[in-house]
């Protein structure tokens, strides 16, 4: 099992859990953590680069909106687990490291050290350039859009509002120094329905995209990964703002 050691680079989440539940069920793997970074640190790295107003609309969304959705959904999810096989249950404490960061050198130590052949990231920071050159695997990532179209965050969500079922869905690609940028691998589409909102969208990309995962980590350790064409155009979408939200759930309904 150990020489086809998988790593799994991430942060504590439900996606997280799915995504190694899936793994752990074919593959010795190895779970590290990065710290979050502080959330002020965060929030003013994201209003330099977007602005004050657009930044405060986005917490808004997130206290009054996103928060309220998420438990009004918690039954929904559990039932999107039961249906897809797939689980939330805590990764186990013997097979989890932590780290600050995943860009800093106790994380590119311990990489050298568990020696992955393959590495898959999950809502980590972005990688830079002395990371992926210390990781010496191939390094993919479970992307909740069909990229490049839908590049960043809440890519399900920003194709609901757009009328654009074609490209609802969730892609596993490689991991490059860009924003959800590598090569497309495996792509697939879901279809939520009326019990569906923004804080289950994300569950039922998870959920399609994890067999979607353990295929191509299997390609990986066979030597056998081939990128396919992604979509023609390519934008980045960010979280949306309250008045946003507020907006497209009037003109659309997506909720």
């Amino acid at each position: 099992m150990a020489a086809e050691r998988v790593v799994l680079l991430a942060r504590a989440s439900g996606a997280t859990a799915m995504l190694y539940h899936a793994l752990a069920a074919h593959h010795d793997v190895q779970v590290v953590l990065e710290d979050p970074p502080p959330a002020v640190q965060l929030l003013r790295a994201r209003a330099r680069r977007l602005g004050l107003w657009r930044v405060l609309g986005q917490v808004l969304f997130q206290l009054l909106v996103a928060r309220r959705l998420a438990r009004r959904s918690r039954h929904r999810v559990q039932a999107i687990l039961r249906a897809t096989g797939t689980s939330q249950a805590p990764i186990p404490a013997t097979v989890t490291h932590h780290v600050p960061t995943v860009n800093g050198p106790d994380c590119h130590a311990l990489l050298q050290r568990l020696a992955p052949r393959v590495v898959v990231i999950n809502g980590t920071r972005i990688l830079k350039r002395g990371t992926l050159n210390a990781i010496r695997a191939p390094v993919l990532n479970t992307h909740v859009g069909i990229t490049p179209r839908y590049r960043g965050v809440h890519g399900a969500y920003w194709a609901l509002v757009n009328h654009d079922r074609a490209h609802c869905g969730v892609t596993v690609h490689l991991v490059d120094e860009g924003i959800d940028t590598g090569g497309v691998l495996h792509q697939a589409l879901i279809d939520p329905g009326q019990e569906d909102d923004f804080s289950t969208y994300p569950v039922l990309q998870i959920a399609a995209g994890c067999p979607l995962m353990v295929r191509a980590v299997r390609e990986a350790l066979d030597g056998r990964l081939q990128v396919v064409p992604g979509t023609p155009d390519s934008a980045r979408w960010y979280h949306p703002t309250l008045w946003e939200y507020l907006r497209h759930r009037r003109r659309t309904g997506v909720r």
